[in-house]
């Protein structure tokens, strides 16, 4: 008897130390094999590029909170997110679980690779935005240092950029551009009325100090644009990371890893309200 409780305690120890039993492993595993994800991003794309008309013909109406004045006149442009937004990057999430690390380890080689695809629908919309005469502009928290391999990427899949014009705005490219991505869209709005903005991330959409905040404050700014959603504002579900997750462990990515996955299984809730 005590020859199986040992070996079924060494069977438990090997299971729960395989480098295969990472946080992300499921959520990857939907993103890249379930046809709900697939759905998911393309419906997203679909319903957005059905608003674009709509969206340009009212021209009392921003899609970005930073842009409150003057804008009826200024010729459309829309903002997107980069990464899971337009650029799958789900095989480099698949590596992660692979080498048993995290973000962002390999993170530079990974764009530096140049062949993330388009999300599914990204194509389409881009293309309508462009029958359209909409300036398309990508607000990215990828560092400046890969803006000429994300730049490449996009090319590779087909998207041409507006000559003399910078549509890609990088994390770094100018010394108050951090995570933040206000200060970038109030310089869109400089000289275009943003029209649409789609992302994956609540900060691609508000304030940074809403973004980076509780759960509960999270929510409430989400509510308090009800009416952007659907129709001038547009977000993909992405179960791999995001701030929702860091919100979870306070923003102090410094904990260890084992002691994250504490607080996320603390925070589960299997009580019904």
């Amino acid at each position: 008897m005590k020859n199986y409780a040992l070996y079924f305690f060494f069977l438990c120890s090997v299971l729960l130390s395989e480098p295969k039993e990472h946080q992300s492993l499921m959520a990857t595993l939907f993103v890249q094999n379930s046809a709900e994800s697939y759905t998911n991003s393309l419906s997203i794309y679909k319903a957005a590029e059905d608003q674009l008309e709509k969206v340009v013909e009212n021209t009392q109406v921003s899609a970005a909170i930073e842009q409150t004045e003057g804008f009826s006149g200024k010729p459309p442009a829309v903002i997107l997110d980069v990464d899971q937004t337009v650029l799958d990057n789900i095989a480099y999430q698949a590596r992660l679980i692979e080498t048993n690390t995290y973000y962002p380890q390999g993170w530079k080689e990974w764009c530096e690779e140049e062949q993330a695809d388009y999300m599914p629908g990204v194509e389409s919309f881009l293309n309508k935005a462009s029958e359209l005469g909409i300036e398309v502009f990508f607000i990215t928290n990828r560092d400046v240092n890969v803006e000429q391999a994300t730049k490449n990427n996009l090319e590779k899949l087909g998207f041409k950029f507006t000559k003399n014009l910078d549509q890609l705005l990088m994390k770094n490219e100018e010394p108050n551009w951090g995570s933040n991505k206000n200060s970038r869209r109030s310089l869109v709005a400089e000289n275009y009325r943003i029209v649409m903005m789609i992302g994956d991330n609540l900060g691609d959409f508000v304030d940074g100090s809403n973004n980076k905040a509780s759960a509960e404050i999270r929510l409430k700014a989400a509510e308090k644009y009800s009416e952007m959603w659907g129709t001038h504002w547009f977000m993909l579900a992405n179960p791999t990371y995001g701030d929702w997750e860091n919100t979870i462990i306070d923003f102090k990515y410094e904990i260890p890893r084992s002691e994250q996955l504490k607080i996320k299984l603390n925070t589960l809730d299997s009580q019904r309200d």
